[in-house]
């Protein structure tokens, strides 16, 4: 016996949402590519490597909007007979695809600064200023755009980490232009350079570990197995809990199956639904599989999945 909840209502990348999703990744991909080619000239003209830096983030970050905005594309096409979840899964590979993009960026960034300390270079810190407060606010209006869809969206969230890190990316090269053109301090340019790779390396790898439990099919930070394990045990009629499974298909998209042993095999259709909505209340799983085995049922025995063995609770 099953109860499946199949409520796809809402889901990343489809609706209103969805569009409007993609148009703000849209108009700041414009911005970012305007932007970028600008910092990437005033670096080039001006000699600095934090300015220079800035505009590398940038290209990543046109890479990881563009890339966003076709996970979104992606994710808002319909199931199909075999790919039976659609394509949500789109929106994982462009949060990866970001954060390992963000960490390459970030090196070749860290060996150039490594280059720069020991062979300091003459710097035009007027352009680089300005340059820099121009960045700051390009980053700003992106960061706007963005807001409130990073929080429910990895591949947007990825997107949003990129600008965020620009935005820091700019802050640090204005404070290394007013010191080196009120201080002289040729060594703030490649220390400054640092810094934002840090912060950008801190990001990228928190974004990589939340995607790759999302690829191996952890249960979710937000979901405890054992309070679920719990909640169907405290369901009156319940014997045993096993092969019970939490995981997340993409964001938002919570999944949960159990087989239930039950004390009488003609557990009611009422029991059933009031198991399910018992799970959807506490932990919203949107997406719930129960299958009701009779005491003595032991078909799972034979199966090769880990923790599907049914054990004492």
């Amino acid at each position: 016996m099953h109860d499946h909840d199949h409520d796809h209502d809402g889901a990343c990348g489809t609706g209103t949402a969805g569009t409007d999703r993609r148009r703000r990744l849209l108009f700041v991909v414009g911005l970012a590519a305007v932007y970028m080619a600008a910092e990437a000239i005033g670096g080039w003209l001006s000699g600095s490597l934090a300015l220079l830096a800035d505009a590398g983030h940038m290209l990543s970050d046109v890479a990881a909007l563009a890339l966003s905005l076709f996970a979104v594309w992606m994710a808002s096409r319909p199931a199909s007979v075999q790919r039976t979840f659609g394509y949500h899964r789109a929106e994982i590979l462009a949060a990866l695809a970001n954060g390992a993009l963000l960490l390459a960026v970030s090196g070749g960034i860290l060996i150039e600064a490594w280059h720069r300390w020991q062979t300091p270079s003459e710097i035009d810190t007027t352009t680089m200023l300005v340059i820099a407060v121009g960045g700051l606010i390009v980053n700003g209006i992106m960061l706007k755009v963005l807001h409130g869809g990073h929080q429910h969206d990895l591949s947007v969230r990825g997107a949003w980490l990129h600008v965020m890190g620009d935005t820091l990316g700019s802050v640090g090269v204005i404070a290394a232009a007013v010191g080196l053109k009120f201080g002289q301090l040729t060594w703030i340019d490649p220390l400054a350079s640092a810094a934002i790779c840090v912060l950008i390396v801190v990001s990228a790898v928190n974004l990589l570990r939340e995607t790759i439990d999302i690829l191996m099919e952890a249960a979710p930070a937000t979901v405890s197995v054992a309070d679920v394990r719990a909640c169907l045990l405290s369901l009156p009629g319940v014997r045993d809990v096993h092969c019970l499974h939490v995981w997340r298909i993409a964001s938002g998209r919570d999944s949960m199956s159990a087989h239930i042993v039950v004390e009488d095999e003609q557990w009611s259709a009422d029991q059933l639904r009031r198991a399910r909505s018992a799970l959807q209340e506490r932990f919203a799983v949107g997406h719930i599989t129960l299958q009701m085995e009779p005491v003595g049922f032991h078909a799972c025995s034979d199966q090769a999945l880990e923790h599907c063995e049914s054990r004492p609770c």
